[in-house]
C-alpha cells in the first residue's frame, strides 16, 4: 500500500467506532482519533471490556459470558500490546456503499452500488 493510500485509510477512519483487542485480553470500544508512527491509538469516549476466564465446562453447547465494561473516556493503547482492531459498523453503514468490482484492465469504471 502506497503511502498516500494509508493516510487516506487512516483519514476515513477518524471518529468511527473502533474495538481494539489488547494481548492482556482486554477490549476497548471508542471512537478513533489519531495514531502514530509507533502504532499507538488514540481513542475517546472509550468502554473497556475484560473477557472472563474460560469455562469450566467446554462441552456445552451454549455459553453465555458476562462481559464487565468500565467508561474510560480519552486513552492512549499502547501500539506494542495491539492484537486486533476492528471498524464497528452496522449493516446500515454498509449498504449503499461504493464496492469495487473486477480488478483488471478494461472498459468501465469497475464501481458499482451495493443495494
Amino acid at each position: 500500500m502506497e503511502k498516500s493510500q494509508a493516510e487516506d485509510y487512516l483519514t476515513s477512519l477518524l471518529n468511527k467506532t473502533l474495538r481494539v483487542t489488547t494481548t492482556d485480553t482486554r477490549m476497548f470500544l471508542g471512537q478513533f482519533k489519531c495514531t502514530d508512527s509507533d502504532r499507538n491509538i488514540i481513542l475517546s469516549q472509550t468502554f473497556e471490556y475484560r473477557l472472563p476466564p474460560p469455562p469450566k465446562h467446554l462441552n456445552e453447547e451454549t455459553v453465555t459470558l458476562d462481559m464487565t465494561s468500565r467508561y474510560m473516556g480519552l486513552i492512549v493503547v499502547p501500539g506494542e500490546y495491539i492484537e486486533r482492531i476492528e471498524v464497528e459498523e452496522f449493516e446500515s453503514q454498509v449498504r449503499g456503499r461504493v464496492k469495487v468490482v473486477g480488478g483488471g484492465s478494461g472498459s468501465g469504471s469497475g464501481t458499482k452500488e451495493e443495494s
